[in-house]
């Protein structure tokens, strides 16, 4: 398939500005409605939408990425750098927690993969002009 790299990135960054605008327009909701959220801590309006528009950010890296790959591609590493540093902090969180494999598990596809795409494309899809 050409390039499957654009239109990955361009899924990738729809499902995460979707995330980033429920957590900028309905925190409560989206707090509510994630599994996990809630033991994390008491619900805090202004945490949820500083990690919204963080997740918006990102949506509109790999936007730019899927659109014109050369000049995207620094924004894209950039995304992909905190999703994974995000990734990683639920791996510590889980490894530290009463049930390590049933957070993991819970935490595969929104949080794992969604910084493993990013992550891979960065890697394996550089522009050489860059």
């Amino acid at each position: 398939m050409r390039h499957w790299d654009r239109y990955l990135a361009g899924v990738t960054g729809l499902v995460l500005g979707a995330n980033g605008l429920v957590m900028l327009l309905a925190p409560l909701a989206w707090y509510d409605a994630v599994p996990g959220v809630p033991q994390t801590g008491p619900f805090n309006p202004h945490f949820v939408r500083d990690i919204g528009a963080i997740y918006a950010t990102c949506a509109l890296a790999l936007a730019w990425f899927a659109w014109r790959p050369r000049q995207g591609w620094p924004a894209l590493a950039a995304a992909a750098a905190w999703l994974t540093l995000h990734a990683a902090i639920h791996v510590y969180d889980a490894t530290c927690g009463a049930t390590p494999l049933a957070d993991l598990r819970r935490d595969a596809v929104g949080v794992f993969l969604l910084a493993a795409i990013p992550l891979a494309l960065a890697l394996l899809r550089k522009p050489r002009e860059v």
